[in-house]
């Protein structure tokens, strides 16, 4: 029923014909495009759009969002060996798969909030460093000139050093097509100006007879057909499970930051869960009909939004259009020019490339900074299957870094208006003495040492310790065996440790693993709706031990 309201009404349905005409337009050259990019044949990569667009539209909780191959999922897939470019590429295919059933499996899960885990600093590196690399890898395109470098930024360095090796009549094609989509975007063609500039110095180049100007022809065969079906190569699953996780990462993430900004018609955001499953879902399709993996793509999104869409139907009509276009101009597209393809994903490269994003990063702190210097720098210079894998763990690392570094205990007083205050704990203890600790931070195993080092030191005998745990959801079992250990210092030294605001299940960890045994029921006071309470009830209960013992 969601899904038939989200196909809209007879009411809408001029606008989204609008909406998916250009969207279906615009997304022949951009799906040859991001084939171009991956480094497979080009028509994997249009295919991927057609199959992805349509199945998204049916799928995701979103009714706007458009499941394309994006540049930084396209670029991911460049990195993958193995993949060919020829007529067998299962390779390429089992790869959506999979990716589609890690996407689909998360989705089921209800694991929407698995985004979360993928820090900002991560990101930011990762999208930018693949605008470079977007950028570096159409150079070979754009001149001519192939370069047998070992990775990107080799390449670029030996190309950029023989410039007497460029086709200058291909350089001169993808200018134009820069300066055209430039000044055409001005005009009242917009969105459609990259389409008509492609189209225009392609058409330039064949009239003038530059041999020296690739074209899709020269790479691969363009197909006049609608794709067939494919069975996928279970026996890859191994090799590809990695570049599957970063792929479905990256799409996954990219994806909820549709579902999070992108309202649905009814105004509600939506369910990101669903998402992945509509994520997961266009992927196998993709895969089992030909296609390079795909993931919501936000620049789609946002054209056909812009383009006036109100329901799905936009997005299965610009399906619709991409097949019409493959069927009755199949053979026309083989003579569009590579260098031209080459300018338009350099253009979106240099405007994916966000400076201000990577600044705002730098100056929140180090640990940000270096996640993100180090992200950006490994997706230069590694497989990107990697890059992305190694930035999350590294901000993990720091993260648990940062969080063990950060924890701090203070001492609470009752000042002579009966107000709470906060100050240095005591370094022993004196005799007589009830002193409250509040912990402040993250308690788990790496912060327990810190933690550890800031209690106060038993001394006279008669004195007691109430530490505050209210708001501690569970306790590690590092830190339960300090508990232990101080409650043990502080009984032998004539001392008693008391615990206040103790959630129920911390009350049961204690229970089960005999710690509240050894403190002695009494010593432990449960958390009630008033906060003060419990450490209320404790300090009572301390004052009146610390009395009785000193006598």
């Amino acid at each position: 029923m969601r899904l038939l309201a989200g196909l809209g009404s007879r009411r809408t349905l001029p606008q989204d014909v609008r909406a998916g005409l250009t969207l279906g337009v615009e997304s022949v050259p951009d799906g040859l495009a991001s084939g171009l990019l991956a480094g497979v044949n080009p028509a994997y990569g249009l295919y991927a759009y057609l199959v992805g667009t349509a199945a998204g539209a049916l799928a995701t909780s979103s009714v706007f969002m458009s499941v394309q191959a994006t540049g930084a999922m396209s670029v991911i897939v460049a990195d993958v060996p193995g993949l060919t470019t020829g007529s067998d590429a299962t390779g390429l295919f089992t790869l959506s798969v999979i990716t589609g059933a890690v996407m689909l499996v998360l989705g089921l899960l209800r694991l929407g909030s698995l985004v979360r885990f993928v820090p900002n600093a991560v990101l930011t590196g990762f999208i930018n460093a693949v605008a470079v690399n977007i950028v570096l890898g159409q150079l070979s395109n754009l001149t001519g000139y192939s370069s047998a470098g070992g990775n990107r930024i080799s390449r670029t360095i030996d190309t950029l050093l023989h410039p007497q090796s460029w086709a200058w009549a291909s350089v001169a094609v993808g200018a134009a097509t820069i300066g055209l989509i430039l000044l055409l975007e001005r005009t009242p063609v917009g969105q459609l100006g990259l389409v008509v500039a492609v189209v225009l110095t392609s058409a330039g180049a064949a009239a003038l007879s530059l041999t020296a100007v690739a074209t899709l022809d020269d790479v691969a065969q363009v197909p006049s057909s609608l794709p067939s079906f494919v069975v996928p190569d279970l026996s890859l699953v191994g090799s590809l499970l990695v570049p599957a996780l970063s792929l479905a990462l990256v799409g996954l993430v990219q994806g909820a930051g549709i579902s999070g900004s992108i309202p649905n018609p009814d105004g509600r955001y939506p369910d990101a869960s669903g998402d992945f499953r509509g994520q997961g879902v266009a992927n196998i399709a993709a895969g089992l009909l030909q296609g390079m993996p795909v993931g919501g793509s936000m620049s789609a999104t946002s054209l056909v939004r812009a383009a006036g869409a109100r329901s799905r139907t936009a997005n299965l009509v610009a399906a619709a259009v991409m097949a019409l276009l493959i069927l009755l101009f199949g053979p026309v597209l083989g003579y569009i020019a590579m260098p031209a393809l080459a300018a338009l994903l350099i253009l979106v490269g240099v405007r994916s490339f966000r400076v201000e994003n990577m600044v705002g990063v730098w100056r929140t702190g180090p640990a940000q900074a270096t996640t993100m210097a180090v992200t950006f720098v490994l997706t230069l210079v590694v497989p990107l299957q990697y890059a992305v894998l190694v930035g999350v763990g590294l901000s993990v690392v720091l993260h648990v870094a940062q969080q063990s570094n950060r924890v701090t205990v203070t001492r609470w007083e009752w000042d002579d208006q009966g107000r709470l205050v906060e100050g240095e704990v005591p370094a022993v203890l004196r005799s007589g003495e009830v002193v409250v600790l509040q912990p402040y931070g993250s308690l788990f195993f790496a912060a327990v040492p810190l933690f550890d080092r800031q209690l106060p030191a038993p001394g006279a005998p008669s004195a007691a310790v109430i530490l505050r745990l209210r708001g501690k959801q569970e306790l590690g079992s590092t830190f339960i065996t300090v508990l232990r250990r101080y409650s043990d210092e502080l009984s032998r030294a004539g001392c008693r440790l008391y615990l206040a605001g103790v959630g129920d299940r911390v009350a049961a960890q204690l229970e089960a693993t005999g710690t509240l045994e050894l403190l002695g029921a009494d010593a432990v006071f449960r958390a009630t709706p008033v906060v003060t309470d419990s450490l209320l009830a404790a300090r009572t209960a301390a004052e009146d031990w610390v009395r009785e013992s000193a006598h």
